[in-house]
């Protein structure tokens, strides 16, 4: 590996975990104290408030009144240590002592709910804050699937084996139409069937029942239904055999050899038939076309770096983008739509996953899969998507009835506070031991799904 690729991949590696960290360590923060903030509230002593685990040790720990404030070395969460919670701690020698005022268990039902509650209803005002500031800054950007002339380019494998091609214009899914590309993307999760357009003939491709189990078992191409665009050249490489070819920054690859090459995900193709041969490029200088003698290599490369440029890419025709600007005030109804459509597409995805017949489940990832989905770049509007998603997903997944979890507690208060009677704490001691090793499982199922894909693909 040269050094110059070694710099590169070090450079993706310490943004990528930089955006991963700070997006944890926010949302661990501020989930914990959703549920500190409400606890001093209601006077009840909080021991412990700590981002990542201290186990064993912790990094730094400073104690400010009575609570300990820390950073542990295990990035895996955080906790607030609230007296007198059967929690992950598990406490004996402080329960075993007669309830004390300052203690949860000796508060009022309403007001412990209200604290178990914290966390999450932060988790999910968070997510709509950020939805709020994202319409506000960067607005909503679409692609109308008009705009896409000649369809998608579709190279996924198991796409292929399903019947689409490159080339097909999406028109329905499950029998109800479509007409931006967003919605297309939305729809995969719940998707039963496609109607499509090839060619002029309209034609249905049923998915099949686990396909999204297929799906995460495949090794996927970065989307499976891909914009289609020009090769526009971004860069010639100086040390390869077209460095003295009078090509410049914008121009627009139109043919080779007289063979019409009108999009990128027809270039390997095209050039194949050329390798170790001077071919005749057309490409679109301005409004005027120019031809230039290039060298393929025996591999089928020009040595040509390509331009991403979507708003070039729409100047040409190739795309119709639709972008909508928000006021300071419309913007808080722009943020409620993205919240309420990502809310409603998480309980999608976990409906899926905790339904077998899908093997969904076979794509739930744990930590690796969580720093994958950022980008290698520094980007603050991708960073700050992608964190009030995992806010809404921190959310949701701590309101499942697991013992161990928010959502675990919340149903035995619910049940205390329906029936008038409390669980014991011997039986709450047992289920949070049961919640403990369900959690453990769930992690290690999880993170073990991380470790097959990365083996296997």
């Amino acid at each position: 590996m040269s050094i110059e690729i070694f710099e590169k991949d070090y450079m993706e590696f310490v943004i990528k975990i930089s955006q991963f960290l700070l997006s944890l360590s926010l949302l661990i923060v501020l989930h914990e104290l959703g549920h500190f903030i409400p606890a001093k509230l209601f006077k009840t002593k909080v021991e412990k408030f700590y981002l990542f685990f201290d186990v064993k040790f912790s990094l730094f720990k400073k104690k400010i009144g009575e609570t300990v404030y820390g950073i542990g070395w295990l990035p895996l969460g955080g906790y607030v240590k609230i007296a007198g919670m059967i929690d992950e701690s598990m406490d004996k020698e402080q329960m075993a002592l007669p309830p004390k005022p300052w203690e949860f268990r000796s508060k009022p039902a309403w007001q412990r709910l209200i604290i178990m509650l914290g966390g999450v209803t932060v988790n999910f005002i968070l997510a709509y804050v950020i939805y709020v500031g994202i319409s506000f800054v960067y607005g909503d950007k679409d692609y109308t699937l008009d705009g896409f002339k000649d369809g998608y380019w579709i190279d996924a494998p198991i796409m292929n084996e399903l019947g689409f091609r490159t080339g097909d214009k999406v028109l329905k899914v499950n029998g109800e139409s479509v007409t931006t590309h967003s919605e297309v993307t939305r729809s995969l999760i719940t998707a039963q069937s496609f109607t499509i357009d090839r060619d002029g003939i309209e034609k249905k491709i049923d998915l099949p029942e686990d396909f999204l189990g297929q799906l995460s078992t495949r090794k996927a191409k970065s989307s499976l239904f891909k914009k289609r665009f020009p090769f526009i050249v971004a860069e010639v490489e100086d040390t390869l055999q077209n460095r003295n070819v009078d090509l410049i920054k914008g121009d627009v690859l139109l043919s080779i050899n007289g063979e019409q090459l009108k999009y990128y995900d027809q270039i390997d193709e095209g050039l194949s038939q050329f390798k170790n041969q001077n071919v005749n490029a057309t490409f679109l200088r301005g409004d005027k076309e120019i031809t230039r003698e290039i060298k393929i290599s025996d591999d089928g490369k020009m040595g040509i770096y390509p331009l991403i440029s979507e708003d070039r890419f729409e100047e040409l025709g190739y795309m119709d983008i639709t972008r909508r600007d928000y006021t300071f005030f419309e913007s808080f109804g722009g943020g409620l739509n993205k919240f309420k459509e990502e809310v409603i597409g998480y309980f999608d995805q976990l409906g899926a996953i905790f339904n077998p017949k899908t093997g969904a489940y076979k794509g739930l990832g744990g930590f690796k899969a969580i720093y994958d989905v950022f980008p290698e770049f520094w980007s603050w509007e991708a960073f700050w998507k992608l964190t009030a998603f995992l806010s809404i997903m921190l959310a949701i997944l701590n309101l499942l009835p697991i013992p161990a979890l928010d959502g675990g507690h919340v149903m035995f208060l619910l049940y205390e506070m329906i029936s008038g009677r409390k669980p014991s704490e011997k039986f709450l001691e047992r289920a949070q031991i049961i919640g403990f090793f369900i959690l453990i499982a769930l992690v290690l199922f999880a993170n073990g799904n991380d470790i097959f894909k990365a083996i296997t693909n």
